[in-house]
This record gives structure tokens, C-alpha cells and sequence, in this order.
């Protein structure tokens, strides 16, 4: 169980996260979606450790984050942050002995699902290739909680879906992944529960059944308009 009290962030004069309270069940997949700059890299990293927040406080399973967490959690970060001058084979297995929870079988079923080639450096990866490669780093591991921060940012459609079969193959009951996009309608079948933020605030938060129910429109639709609109 993540649970979030009256989680503030601010950076100087900007608050990035604004008194924010929601609890996530274990085996949830949760999609949080808002625009660029709605504040929802900074709720993943405040979930994971990366920063401190100003107010309010996070427990995972009635702990707060630390290097415990660590182990327990993956994160998927937006910037590409892979070490350029290494073969992409090289590179999954230095990273792999940096985690107990290292699945040998995972990472072979994804490095043949997403094409990787192992011998090739990553500077010569094209991007599409290298948040490929960001993901078997990411997915091949046991842990319990992932945090994907805009794995679809940038990329054409074919990728897209690509990469959410990816996910989904990756993907097992018993673990909580929470998805950040502002790219809707291609990610919104994932979604159990969707989670719609702006300028730092939670302005929508429910199963998705129920929430397109209730508005009669998709989850893209209720993005649009009332985020947009």
C-alpha cells in the first residue's frame, strides 16, 4: 500500500505537487496522466526517494521512502540516462548485478521481444531502440512497485504499442505499477484506475470503468476536456 497525506512540493515559488492525499493498493495499475508540467515526475520521484517533499508524507507499507524502498522498487525515468558508451548487452548485464531481484528469465524474454540488439553501442541506437532498452533494464526486475515516468514520450504510434504489449507481457497481478503519460488514447486501456492531474493537483481520481460511466466519454476524452478544454 502507497500512502500519500497532504504531500506539498515546492521549488522556490513554483509548487509542483499541492496538498496531495490518495492511497494505491498493492496490484493496482495506475495510470497518471496530465499535461507537461502538471507534477507528475515530481509525485514519482517524491514516491521513490529521488526528493524530499516540503509537507505531508509518504509510507510504503507504513514505511517511509529510503534505500529499503529501493529494493523493493523500479523507476523508469523520462531522460535518457543510460551510459551511451557501452554495448546495450554490456550494459543490461552490468546493471543487473546492481539487484538482488534480477530475473535472467524476464530480461531474455524481453531482449527477444523488443529486438535489442546486444552488440550494438547505445549512441547508435536510435530512440525508440534505447526506451527499449530503458525498459528490459527497468521490467526485468521482481520488484514490487514500478514507476514508469513517460515511457511513450516521443516515439511514433507503432512504437507505442510496442512498447505497452511490452509492459503488459512484463506486467503480473501481485505488483503495482503506476504509469505516467500525457499521451491518452494509446495508453488508457492499461489503466485500472486513472489518476488526472493539473498544475500540481489532483483534479479527477477513479476506476476507470466508472469514471467513463460516469462522463460517458473515454479516459482521452476526459483528458482533452477537462484538462484542456
Amino acid at each position: 500500500m502507497i500512502e500519500i497525506k497532504n504531500l506539498v512540493k515546492r521549488y522556490d515559488d513554483v509548487c509542483a505537487v499541492n496538498d496531495i492525499s490518495l492511497n494505491i493498493e498493492d496490484g493496482s495499475f495506475v495510470g497518471l496522466v496530465g499535461p507537461n508540467g502538471s507534477g507528475k515526475t515530481t509525485l514519482l520521484k517524491l514516491i521513490f526517494g529521488f526528493c524530499r517533499p516540503t509537507e505531508g508524507e509518504i509510507k510504503i507499507d507504513g514505511r517511509a521512502p529510503g534505500i529499503e524502498l529501493k529494493s523493493k522498487a523500479a523507476f523508469y525515468p523520462e531522460n535518457d540516462s543510460t551510459y551511451h558508451w557501452m554495448k546495450a548487452g554490456d550494459l543490461i548485464k552490468w546493471y543487473s548485478h546492481f539487484f538482488s531481484d534480477w530475473n535472467k528469465e524476464k530480461e531474455k524474454e524481453l531482449i527477444d521481444f523488443f529486438q535489442i540488439p546486444l552488440h550494438r553501442y547505445v549512441e547508435h541506437l536510435s530512440k525508440g531502440l534505447r526506451i527499449r532498452l530503458k525498459l528490459v533494464l527497468t521490467l526485468s526486475r521482481d520488484a514490487k512497485t514500478f514507476l514508469l515516468d513517460e515511457p511513450l514520450s516521443g516515439i511514433d504510434p507503432a512504437s507505442r504499442k510496442n512498447i505497452m504489449t511490452g509492459i503488459l507481457k512484463a506486467y503480473r497481478e501481485d505488483q503495482t505499477f503506476i504509469f505516467s503519460t500525457h499521451i491518452v488514447s494509446e495508453a488508457e486501456m492499461l489503466f485500472e484506475r486513472t489518476i488526472f492531474m493539473k498544475e500540481g493537483n489532483i483534479i479527477i481520481d477513479g476506476q476507470s470503468d466508472a469514471l467513463r460511466e460516469k462522463y460517458g466519454k473515454s479516459m482521452d476524452q476526459i483528458f482533452k476536456e477537462e484538462l484542456y478544454g
